[in-house]
């Protein structure tokens, strides 16, 4: 089963496991390694405890896989664990929206930045894979 990490979402599907999923199951549906997924736990980043089998074991239910969906999306988009860690701690404190809200702002900042940069260099490229057009094909 993959699950679709592009939207967090928290409706139930028919096809998900009752029982919720295995670490190694929810490490293979979302792409992460099953260190990095402990990894996240023990950083706090997780919002809640995942469940556990009856032997013990992490059983990860939809909320969690939707929760770890919008980690790698801030992740994905470089966001720093510190202020993931941030974000997650303002997520668990009622009325905390203006300063999430800070917080995905200032990143959206940084992002548009990095993403003005690489727009630069793609320019760059450009002119480089035009004028090595010209000397390879000249007419």
């Amino acid at each position: 089963m993959l699950v679709d990490m592009s939207v967090a979402t928290t409706e139930r599907t028919d096809d998900f496991p009752a029982e919720g999923l295995s670490i190694s199951a929810a490490a293979q549906s979302t792409g992460l390694s099953i260190d990095t997924l402990r990894y996240y736990e023990r950083e706090g980043l997780i919002l809640r405890a995942p469940g556990r089998s009856a032997s013990g074991q992490r059983r990860y239910d939809e909320r969690d896989l939707a929760w770890i969906g919008t980690l790698l999306m801030l992740r994905k988009t470089g966001m720093p664990i510190r202020d993931i860690r941030a974000f997650v701690g303002l997520y668990l404190v009622d009325g905390s929206e203006p300063e999430r809200m800070a917080i995905l702002t200032a990143h959206r900042e940084r992002v548009l930045a990095d993403l003005r940069e690489v727009q630069d260099h793609l320019v760059a490229i450009d002119r480089k894979i035009s004028y090595y057009e010209k000397v390879v094909s000249p007419q």
